[in-house]
């Protein structure tokens, strides 16, 4: 009877994990996870700076605007703000 347990809790593993695959097959299929490069991203970190183990500087660039902020436990302060630079397209080595 020891084999016939050990069958039924392989069996039960094998169909619980083909229930989650076909699971996420069926939500990747309906649009419910995003791919990578559906979307632009407005938001990114452009720069981080640690000034002591507790607190951060960050530049986040958001819709065209550059925003400096201020990251430690007391709270978050945005200490300046301006217009985002172009980037320079980076040059592609040469062979």
């Amino acid at each position: 009877m020891e084999l016939f347990d050990w069958a039924r809790a392989v069996f039960a593993l094998i169909a619980t994990l083909g229930l989650l695959l076909g699971v996420a097959y069926g939500a990747r299929r309906l649009g419910m996870l995003q791919a990578n490069g559906q979307a632009p991203k407005r938001m990114r970190i452009t720069e981080s700076l640690m000034l002591d183990p507790r607190r951060r500087m960050v530049i986040v660039r958001c819709d065209e605007r550059e925003h400096l902020i201020l990251l430690g436990p007391g709270g978050d302060i945005v200490v300046g703000e301006q217009a985002a630079k172009q980037e320079e397209p980076k040059p592609e080595p040469q062979p």
